[in-house]
């Protein structure tokens, strides 16, 4: 049986520790292809994309936290609420800056705090006592209506959304100076 131990000393086994560590893997990916990086590399958009590889760990971290406490509180902690599940035009105007690591940001600040959640997600996934225990979705667009996530869905969410950026990072980071994570 693979089992893990946590930053907590707690002993995972099982389909947590399986969760744990592909997270962990995606993660490594990220931190490494910013490694070595300045603040201003860091801000450097390289492709047609808006996106900025101090922006996507921003935007991880964004998430990440907010899918935990989607976990911990349900709906709610998800913000929203908004009439029709729209949100107004300021939040839609604001999200551009969610994607952007700021002239006042540092790297190592976004690193920081990613690391921070990352250790908050990793307890919670040792310690959850029921992975199958779900909340209901919040009104939006972007999600199917009536839908319910179980804890284990948002986890794996968790991970996809870390894998897919991480993959958008290498490409930014190649475009940049050359380096790859893998390859």
């Amino acid at each position: 049986m693979t089992t893990t131990t946590t930053t907590a000393g707690a002993t995972v086994t099982g389909e947590r520790v399986d969760l744990l560590q592909t997270l962990a893997q995606h993660r490594y990916f990220l931190r490494h292809t910013v490694q070595g990086l300045t603040d201003e590399q860091a801000r450097q958009r390289t492709t047609a994309s808006e996106l900025c590889l101090g922006g996507l760990i921003k935007h991880l971290t964004d998430v990440e936290r907010k899918w935990v406490d989607f976990i911990l509180e349900g709906p709610s902690a998800m913000g929203g609420g908004w009439e029709g599940g729209v949100p107004p035009q300021e939040v839609i105007d604001s999200w551009p800056a969610n994607f952007r690591l700021l002239p006042e940001e540092t790297l190592a600040g976004a690193l920081a705090e990613y690391e921070a959640v990352a250790r908050r997600t990793d307890e919670l996934v040792s310690t959850l006592p029921d992975l199958d225990a779900s909340h209901p979705l919040p009104e939006a667009p972007w999600f199917e209506k009536g839908a319910r996530w179980s804890h284990r869905r948002v986890l794996l969410h968790i991970m996809a959304e870390t894998a897919q950026h991480a993959g958008h990072a290498d490409i930014i980071r190649e475009s940049m100076d050359g380096q790859k994570t893998m390859g």
